[in-house]
């Protein structure tokens, strides 16, 4: 498992970002497809309406003389140049005019809500696609036509009509068409397939968190496994074997003809075959709250007398390291409605505890008070403590706090997980409070007897 979760993380690692980066590169690329068909329909837009216009624009294409330039021609007098002459477009047609052609045309090449201005200009620039001065122009169009990044422009040349020479009669016209903000509507195209491919990216990178964050639970629980194997095997080791050298002794001559001392190694025998059936029945009470299958017999108790006789089981314990212990019970109101059996293991496990990760002289406080509503229990002591980290998985089932140099304290770390089980089965809560070197504290709420009417 330590080889392969790295290479598995590795290679998802290395597939999120490859997904990412194509799924990247596809959406600009499509982005630019987009812009260059737009770019186009907005030519062929300006090219479908500047032929429509130079075809409706009035007079004849072709002004003919009356005579030939080399055999004395004179110009027809002003009066009846004027009115053979036709008009420019930007004379021509009004801005509501041209406005309306190009609509009909933006419509018709799928371009119906995109907005755009437009201009006509009578005074080309050099290359003949500027302009210096329109004649003719919508409301923003200077504007639009300033911002050549963001926006987008289509330029179409309109002839103007020639005599039979070839002369132009008036000035060459350019028709100018800026769609602001171009960007924006590819991109508004483009939405549900960005916003797809954007939701389908989020799925796999939350497909990639729940694979890792599973793989690094199931390693955990690998360890924890681990532990509680070897834990178990050396809480049933030490008894084994002090209960076979116990056996030996007993086969002794010596010892079978003296009764005191028989009834010494067969209480030794008994005692270490009630310590392996109390860890045995530790390990199944902790399957049958696992499977919620423990039955609570709960009834009216005084939490003050599982208190105290809790407390002085471990008398000889604290005498034993030269420790005390002191009780506060200064609740007005002790009585719940609990199991008393459970009841009674909850306060035995945590003042175990306190003794198990205590340093020398060890000092516990027990302290209640109640509310309206429920009994408040602290347990205080003076013992190793415990960091962040261990109090945020103190109640995590097989999970032992490291100890440092204690190298006495035994168990399966199902103690405090069974105690968080049995207080929740009471509709109660536990928190602890703890510094590395300075002690723990935990705090029991459980709920009072409710008054019976």
């Amino acid at each position: 498992m330590k080889k392969i979760f790295p290479i598995i993380v590795v290679l998802i690692t290395l597939s999120l970002i490859g997904i990412i980066y194509i799924q990247i590169n596809w959406i600009l690329t499509m982005v630019e497809n987009k812009q260059e068909e737009l770019h186009h329909k907005l030519v062929d837009a300006a090219n479908f309406v500047g032929q429509e216009l130079v075809q409706q624009r009035s007079g004849a294409t072709k002004i003919i003389r009356l005579r030939p330039p080399g055999a004395g021609w004179r110009p027809a007098d002003p009066f009846s140049m004027e009115i053979l002459r036709p008009q420019p477009i930007a004379e021509k047609f009004s801005v509501e005019e041209i406005n309306d052609k190009l609509k009909k045309a933006f419509n018709t090449l799928g371009l119906k809500n995109t907005h755009y201005e437009f201009s006509i200009s009578s005074d080309l620039g050099p290359s003949n696609l500027t302009f210096r001065t329109p004649e003719l122009q919508s409301k923003d169009f200077l504007r639009a036509i300033e911002d050549t990044v963001h926006n987008l422009s289509a330029f179409m040349p309109l002839e103007a009509p020639e005599d039979t020479y070839g002369n132009s009669i008036i000035p060459d016209e350019l028709l100018i068409i800026v769609v602001p903000e171009f960007k924006s509507i590819v991109l508004g195209e483009m939405r549900m397939m960005i916003i797809g491919a954007i939701f389908f990216t989020l799925v796999i990178i939350a497909a990639f968190y729940v694979t890792v964050n599973a793989l690094l639970r199931q390693k955990k629980l690998s360890e924890i496994k681990n532990d509680f194997i070897n834990n178990m095997t050396h809480e049933f080791k030490t008894p084994l074997a002090t209960i076979s050298l116990a056996v030996d002794a007993l086969r002794n001559e010596k010892v079978i003809q003296d009764r005191s001392k028989s009834e010494y190694f067969t209480g030794i025998i008994k005692e270490e075959n009630r310590r392996m059936n109390k860890q045995v029945e530790t390990i199944l009470q902790a399957s049958l709250l696992d499977r919620q299958e423990q039955q609570l017999n709960r009834k009216p108790l005084h939490a003050h007398v599982i208190i105290q006789e809790a407390m002085e089981n471990f008398h000889l314990q604290l005498e034993g390291k030269g420790g005390h212990s002191e009780l506060q019970l200064n609740a007005k109101n002790d009585l719940l409605k609990a199991d008393e059996v459970h009841f009674m293991n909850i306060i035995t496990n945590l003042i175990d505890n306190a003794v198990k990760y205590s340093k020398e002289n060890p000092f516990i406080r027990i302290t209640t008070h109640s509310t309206t509503k429920s009994l408040i229990i602290r347990i205080e002591d003076n013992g190793i403590g415990m960091n962040k980290e261990t109090q945020r998985r103190i109640f995590e089932k097989f999970y032992r706090a490291h100890t440092g140099n204690l190298h006495n304290v035994k168990g399966f770390g199902l103690g405090l997980s069974y105690v968080k089980t049995i207080v929740e089965a009471h509709d109660g809560k536990i928190k602890v409070d703890s510094l590395p070197g300075k002690g723990t504290t935990f705090t029991l709420e459980i709920p009072l007897k409710e008054d019976e009417e």
